[in-house]
């Protein structure tokens, strides 16, 4: 399978799970989705740990993962992020990944998650710089 496959084959299980899920959580994740989309252009979506939407740019910006009770963007290094709008309200805990709980009515505030996205994608993008840097000066 070719990488430009298994992007569509990811893109095509994101979109069968919104499907299945055929409730508020599916058009919750169907609008982070485009959100996502929209803040990082180039964004690229997997499907790992057997059923988890990811979205990717230069490295895990965020997962998509739907429970019961909650729709929950787990940003990869949401600990270096900066959340002046403060959207991340679980897995503060943690010593790398902050995540956002989306509940049934609520609203996420778009251009504060579009900037925390953009602001993911940066980071990333200047890791795999750094990482270019390192191997140059071997």
């Amino acid at each position: 399978m070719s990488a430009s496959e298994a992007v569509e084959s990811a893109s095509m299980l994101i979109d069968r799970r919104i499907e299945e899920l055929g409730d508020w959580r599916g058009k919750t994740l169907a609008h982070v989705r485009a959100l996502i989309h929209e803040a990082v252009p180039g964004v690229i979506e997997e499907w790992k740990w057997r059923g988890t939407p990811v979205f990717s740019y230069h490295g895990i910006l965020c997962t998509g993962e739907t429970y019961k009770s909650v729709v929950k963007l787990t940003f990869a290094k949401g600990v270096a992020l900066e959340d002046s709008a403060h959207l991340f309200n679980s897995s503060l805990e943690g010593n790398v990944r902050r995540a956002i709980d989306i509940h049934e009515g609520e609203t996420v505030d778009e251009a504060a998650l579009k900037a925390l996205i953009r602001a993911a994608a940066a980071l990333n993008e200047a890791g795999r710089e750094a990482g270019k840097r390192k191997a140059k000066a071997r």
